[in-house]
């Protein structure tokens, strides 16, 4: 079934190549596109160092059922794998479907494949008021993604959020350096601890920051009072020759020590990859790119086939190395060769 999704998607995206490894080779460069800054290093860094992380395999066990629930901020999903905020899909995949309708979908297919998704925003009001009408419609069972605003822009927003009764609030603060948005109608500007403190002042549901890559980060994000992180280099898309997130995760959860949520993304493609993420201490995992051609290609069913695909393989990697719930995923799980 994935498979029709994925050529209905190939040849409806006359951007973005759709290519079966999605590594950031064949689109080095191309934003606006899919594909990383610059030489493209951090997106395909992101890929490459998930390659570095090998599964152990321990089948003397027993045939108790295996369950890949887990939990999002006090609420139960069917496995810790997430939607990433995505905008621009004509412009970034050329596929004819408007970022409303994309959402529409996306927000559909994960309640059907009973997870999360976390909508976007952008320089215009309609980009964020859009999307959380959307998850209104699904009672608020989603996380709104809030761009790194100055001060008044950020707070109608996080407003109307908690009016909407979200299930979390997220801000991409690594948002703050593009270019192209510090020059907008609508511009970013970076935050600091005192201000992120400010912000959070006004969330009535938890806070989490995207866009963290190091320990000195995470800590301010502590400091801040977040509720969690996503340890990120947006899809390789911010900065050229950046560390993955995968790279960064397990200094950083040491470091943070249990304080916060932890979340992770960067060319996570398989069942696999989050079960690498999840031995190095993630909460969860966010999936931008693959996700984004679900919708393409097969609107929210295509989301809930492609949820279900990476269930199982997270379920395979589970039963091979002896794993029976989300918990039993611990270090000693890997071998990381990075």
């Amino acid at each position: 079934m994935w498979d029709e999704v994925y050529k209905s998607a190939k040849e409806k995206c006359t951007i973005c190549r759709c290519c079966k490894i999605c590594d950031g080779r064949a689109c080095r460069g191309e934003t606006p596109g899919p594909g990383g800054k610059g030489s493209g290093s951090a997106f395909v860094r992101n890929a490459d160092m998930l390659k570095q992380i090998l599964i152990k395999m321990d089948t003397i066990t027993s045939n108790d059922e295996i369950d890949t629930t887990a939990d999002f901020f006090g609420h139960k999903v069917a496995l810790p794998v997430y939607a990433a905020p995505i905008s621009g899909i004509k412009q970034n995949y050329g596929a004819d479907l408007s970022d409303l309708d994309y959402t529409k979908e996306l927000v559909e297919g994960c309640d059907l494949a009973n997870t999360v998704a976390f909508t976007g925003d952008g320089m215009y009001d309609h980009m964020f008021k859009d999307p959380l009408h959307i998850l209104k419609e699904h009672n608020g069972f989603g996380v709104p993604t809030i761009k790194p605003w100055l001060f008044d822009n950020m707070k109608w927003r996080i407003e109307l959020a908690n009016d909407t009764k979200v299930l979390a609030i997220a801000s991409d603060i690594d948002a703050s350096g593009l270019t192209n948005l510090r020059n907008s109608v609508t511009p970013v500007g970076f935050k600091s601890v005192e201000d992120l403190k400010e912000i959070k002042s006004f969330v009535q549901v938890p806070l989490i920051l995207k866009g963290i890559l190091s320990v000195e980060g995470a800590l301010k994000a502590v400091e801040a009072g977040a509720d969690g992180i996503i340890v990120s280099n947006h899809g390789g898309r911010v900065l050229d020759d950046s560390p993955s997130g995968i790279e960064m995760l397990e200094e950083i959860v040491a470091a943070v020590d249990g304080k916060l949520k932890i979340y992770v993304d960067g060319a996570f493609r398989s069942g696999n990859d989050v079960f690498k993420a999840l031995a190095l201490g993630a909460d969860g995992v966010l999936i931008g790119r693959p996700v984004s051609q679900a919708v393409i290609g097969g609107g929210a069913q295509g989301v809930q086939i492609y949820m279900n695909k990476i269930k199982l393989e997270l379920k395979e990697a589970m039963a091979m190395s002896g794993c029976k719930k989300i918990q039993d995923i611990t270090r000693d799980k890997v071998i990381v060769k990075m």
